[in-house]
């Protein structure tokens, strides 16, 4: 059977695979990687295929439909995003009228979420397969070839007649050295240098070592609602092994980039990676993302097998939101910046801003952490909610989602758009507060001095910093930055008045600041339990 993967046209760039897809200011492009595996476990059991990246290789609606005509389709795989969701089932709308008889399938966390919904929504729409999808596709590419009932086809849903069926949810995949390596695909269908990742070196690589995270953030989509929270990995010596495929066929990739969601849950495997890349004399540098506690001789590992850079999402410097987004560590075991440091890795720290019990002051409190920190780069977001989330549905309880529709999720340039407040702070006051933050962090002497020393120990990352400076000039400058700037400045300049009154309002009339944070916590525990 001759099945398509499509990332469908949307803004140009515009990256459906990420947490949060949207156009991004950092200019970061994603891999298709879910299409890739699963187009390249579909060839695998016999199938014809073809991947077509639209918003990356900056392909219309035309364009899209003339690649697909020459290659004459049965099954048309379609990913889709929240943002993107209208515009998703206006593609497959065209494929319908283009094609006859071609069959459609949504993927993706949007549709995972809300598979239901969406077919009862628009009859267009043949099937949605759910979670982690190439066993699925397999199974209906088969299905379609031989007339079985769908029935039998796990983690599917699918249209009969005026009937919307959902059937049995599959088992996640164990065997995943089993899975054909997304860059094999990548060499036939995608160029590397539609892609970006804006902390990395370009052109880079895009990998999944391992599905799953442990960890129970209530803001983090994937392990919620795609592949879970056990972490099952490739072995050490299947990563291994891609890491010199992309070196032999990839001439221009200098990076790799590991995607999984924390790569370092087990230390022995972690360790056992890096052994094999130093063994095989990797040439490859690489990035992942790691927890903020990560200890110093894991790093040392890594730094030996050629990691650069590890992503630390801090999240909060209050560990009164730390403890309601259920990120499972307290700022005090913060030490990932401090062993990076120690052992010669670089740092991208991102933090989070409009989580539950979010205020002005727990805000300013995770901007002071992250100077004090002081890492290579930092990235300051609002919070973005997707269904399937436990983030999604407290939003959505309290009545805090300020969007009408999922269009509503992305700005009319592709952008993010912040949908979700709290019960103190609104939307636009988030973003406003990212705004300040990011200027704030980065117009320091104390920034320019690290950065001073960081490209003098690593010169190829001059290149690179240039590149970014000039990438968020234009967002650090603008006017907007600058009125954020006063703006808040003011603002907290009033809070510290306001903490300093309460102390002398504490000292005199013996009232207990301590005893009020505790009567909060505890009233927070009874709402969490």
């Amino acid at each position: 059977m001759n099945i398509a993967f499509v990332n469908p046209p949307f803004h140009p760039k515009y990256s459906r695979g990420s947490r949060s897809p949207a156009v991004t200011k950092s200019g970061t492009v994603y891999y298709p990687i879910w299409l890739a595996l699963a187009a390249g476990f579909a060839e695998k059991k016999g199938h014809k295929i073809i991947l077509i990246d639209s918003p990356a290789e900056v392909l219309n609606l035309e364009q899209t439909i003339e690649r697909l005509k020459k290659f004459n389709p049965n099954l048309v795989v379609v990913e889709t995003s929240t943002g993107s969701i209208t515009a998703d089932i206006e593609f497959v709308e065209n494929l319908k009228s283009e094609f006859n008889n071609v069959y459609t399938c949504l993927v993706g966390n949007h549709v995972t979420a809300l598979h239901k919904e969406v077919l009862e929504q628009y009859p267009v729409i043949d099937s949605a397969a759910r979670n982690e999808y190439e066993e699925t596709i397999v199974d209906l590419a088969n299905t379609l070839s031989n007339g079985r009932d769908f029935r039998s086809i796990q983690s599917l849903t699918w249209r009969n007649g005026d009937d919307v069926i959902v059937n049995s949810q599959r088992p996640p995949l164990e065997d995943l050295d089993n899975m054909p390596f997304a860059s094999e695909i990548f060499k036939r269908f995608c160029n590397p240098r539609d892609y970006f990742f804006s902390a990395g070196r370009f052109p880079q690589m895009m990998v999944y070592t391992g599905r799953g995270c442990p960890y129970l953030c209530t803001f983090c989509v994937y392990p919620q609602n795609f592949y879970g929270h056990t972490y099952r990995h490739r072995s050490a010596k299947s990563i291994a092994a891609e890491f010199k495929y992309i070196e032999k066929n990839f001439p221009e990739v200098v990076e790799v980039t590991i995607e999984d969601d924390t790569f370092t849950v087990y230390k022995k495997h972690t360790i056992e990676v890096c052994k094999l890349l130093i063994e095989q004399k990797n040439k490859l540098t690489w990035t992942c993302n790691v927890r903020a506690d990560l200890d110093e001789e894991t790093m040392r590992w890594m730094k030996k097998a050629g990691c650069r850079l590890i992503i630390v999402g801090f999240e909060s410097g209050s560990n009164e939101i730390l403890k309601l987004m259920k990120k499972g560590v307290r700022v005090e075991q913060f030490k990932a910046a401090e062993n990076a440091k120690k052992t010669g890795l670089l740092i991208h720290a991102c933090y989070m801003m409009g989580n539950r019990g979010e205020t002005l002051e727990t805000m300013n409190e995770t901007l002071q952490l992250a100077k004090k920190m002081n890492t290579d780069t930092a990235q300051f977001f609002p919070l973005m909610i997707y269904p399937g989330t436990e983030a999604y549905d407290w939003a959505k309880k309290e009545g805090l989602i300020t969007a009408q529709s999922f269009d509503e999720w992305l700005t009319p340039e592709g952008l993010h758009n912040t949908v979700v407040g709290t019960h103190d702070l609104s939307p636009q006051e988030i973003v406003d507060f990212c705004n300040y933050a990011r200027r704030d962090y980065y117009l320091r002497p104390a920034y320019f001095v690290m950065k001073l020393r960081n490209v003098a120990t690593h010169p190829s990352e001059w290149r690179r910093t240039v590149k970014a400076f000039l990438t968020f000039y234009k967002h650090l400058f603008s006017k907007e930055s600058k009125k954020n700037k006063e703006k808040f400045k003011t603002r907290l300049q009033g809070i510290d008045s306001s903490e300093e009154r309460g102390v002398v309002i504490d000292q005199t009339n013996h009232i207990s600041i301590d005893n009020i944070k505790n009567k909060k916590d505890s009233v927070e525990e009874e709402v969490l339990n």
